[in-house]
């Protein structure tokens, strides 16, 4: 038995994806969905192994906004319904989910966005904690695998409480960090729904009916702040309580603000916050009251320090306030202890507990010794040929290689050298088309099957529609490889393993 389907009360060792999928089968988990994407793939994987067996219906939609509305339908129809994607593909899903929030829902509603600081497997380390403000929904963010499961948990019913989505902010060190969870019982889902609307206008967004239904979203957002801003469900308070320092940090940063302020022997005062949207402003306020400094500990954007930043201005106008935007902490990548450590043995004098120019000179040592193995396709993978057949074909013409998100991504690589851009899902025929306007060189564009499915064919379409002149090269080998090889609308099997209608590219 996975360990994930564990019977209550036994202590597991979960990845934080695992332990969100357990924590949405003990909310009574009815139906999910979702497009694969590091770092939130493992979601997906697991649910997809154990749909069937649970009674939970599973499926990897065509791409994140597909997913969205799949989970939007059945929370409207009274179900409870999860949807996972990595951090771009909330871009792609942000359309429903804007308006979804004016909507709101009545089954529980969770939306999974995992974050890749670092860009580890990512075009890019955007913070959507803005989305959370942006779409005005509520978000929690875990920071060990146990809040992956509980938060996840409380997500539901918090959902139906307030009719609202919820968001669950991960990162990549909390999706892919394994961590004991202690189990409670799985609960059944409800099975079949019934959509019916408390209000004819209750889902027609538009002109008045929108602007009606944006005042019920922003008062539900100020019940939520007032209501959970301090349930201690969502906060920890820790430390010396008669400290003058006090560090503010949420998700993994917590893990690395606890383990700097062991090490250095600080008397600080910490803050996590669990949710951070809406804002705890009253939480706050009151942590700040008889400090002479305050350290916010975050990952990427000055989220929570610009908000901290215009609270103090009304409630502690003296307060000395450090953290990325005074230079203490990076902007750019995901954190370490090291980086926290060094940060705040500046702010308060104390001595490095350690050397570690010493350790890493130590470690590059050793990793100098190791033979250099960048990412390479795999032994027998069908991109290599296609790769070296391209080459050949388009040698010497000044071609512009337009590429896509996928394995095949790899091609920019010698001997190969046949991509110049690789920049979002369905951006290499997008791309294409533009070129053909702007250049008289060839231009080759190359995307994989899943990556077309998922935003390719508006852009193919385009092209055959303005005369457009390029090449498209489809890399279909019935799979989505990069994630894990999920099914996607190319094959005969859906997520579930039950035979399915396959949609053929070439006919297409």
């Amino acid at each position: 038995m996975l360990s994930v389907l564990a019977p209550a009360g036994k202590v597991e060792a979960l990845l934080g994806n695992e332990a969100i999928v357990r924590g949405a089968l003990e909310a009574g988990l009815d139906v999910a969905a979702s497009y694969p994407g590091t770092p939130s793939t493992e979601i997906g994987d697991t649910l997809g192994s154990i749909a069937k067996q649970v009674g939970v219906y599973f499926e990897w939609s065509t791409n994140e906004k597909v997913a969205v509305e799949v989970a939007a339908a059945a929370a409207w129809s009274g179900l409870r319904a999860l949807v996972s994607m990595k951090h771009v593909g909330l871009n792609v899903a942000s359309d429903a989910l804007f308006t979804l929030a004016y909507a709101g829902t009545k089954g529980g509603l969770v939306v999974v966005n995992a974050g890749d600081p670092s860009a580890h497997s990512s075009q890019n380390e955007q913070d959507n904690r803005y989305y959370a403000v942006a779409m005005g929904l509520p978000m929690l963010e875990p920071s060990n695998s146990q809040e992956a499961k509980d938060y996840t948990k409380e997500a539901f019913e918090l959902s139906e409480r307030y009719e609202i989505p919820f968001i669950l902010g991960t990162t990549t060190r909390v999706s892919h960090s394994r961590g004991p969870v202690l189990l409670g019982e799985i609960k059944k889902g409800r099975g079949k729904g019934y959509f019916k609307p408390e209000s004819f206008d209750q889902y027609l967004q538009v002109g008045a009916y929108a602007r009606k239904h944006h005042k019920v979203l922003l008062e539900k957002l100020e019940e939520i702040e007032k209501e959970l801003g301090r349930d201690p469900r969502f906060f920890k308070l820790e430390g010396d309580g008669g400290s003058t320092l006090g560090i503010i940090t949420s998700g993994i940063s917590y893990s690395y603000a606890y383990e700097a302020v062991e090490l250095l022997g600080l008397k600080a005062r910490l803050l996590k916050l669990g949710l951070t949207f809406p804002f705890p402003k009253e939480l706050v306020a009151d942590f700040m009251k008889d400090l002479e400094t305050l350290v916010v500990i975050e990952e990427l954007e000055p989220f929570l320090e610009m908000q901290v930043k215009a609270l103090a201005k009304d409630h502690a106008p003296n307060l000395r306030i450090l953290g990325k935007l005074s230079g203490h902490f990076p902007r750019v990548a995901e954190y370490t202890p090291k980086i926290v450590v060094e940060a705040l043995a500046e702010i308060t004098g104390v001595q490095l507990p350690l050397d570690f120019e010493k350790i890493e000179r130590r470690a590059k040592q050793v990793l100098n010794r190791l033979p250099k193995r960048p990412p390479v396709l795999c032994p027998a993978c069908p991109h290599r040929a296609t790769g070296y057949s391209v080459r050949r074909a388009t040698a010497g013409r000044s071609t512009i290689y337009v590429g896509d998100i996928g394995c095949y991504a790899l091609l920019f690589q010698k001997p190969f050298e046949i991509e110049h851009i690789t920049h979002a899902m369905g951006s290499s025929l997008g791309f294409a088309n533009g070129f053909s306007i702007t250049t008289e060189q060839p231009i080759v564009a190359l995307i994989g099957d899943s990556t077309f499915f998922h935003a390719g064919i508006p852009a193919l379409i385009n092209a055959v529609h303005n005369k457009h002149a390029f090449v498209a090269v489809i890399l279909d080998n019935r799979i989505t490889a990069m994630t894990g090889h999920q099914s996607h609308p190319g094959v005969p099997v859906d997520a579930m393993g039950e035979e399915a209608p396959m949609i053929d590219i070439g006919e297409l």
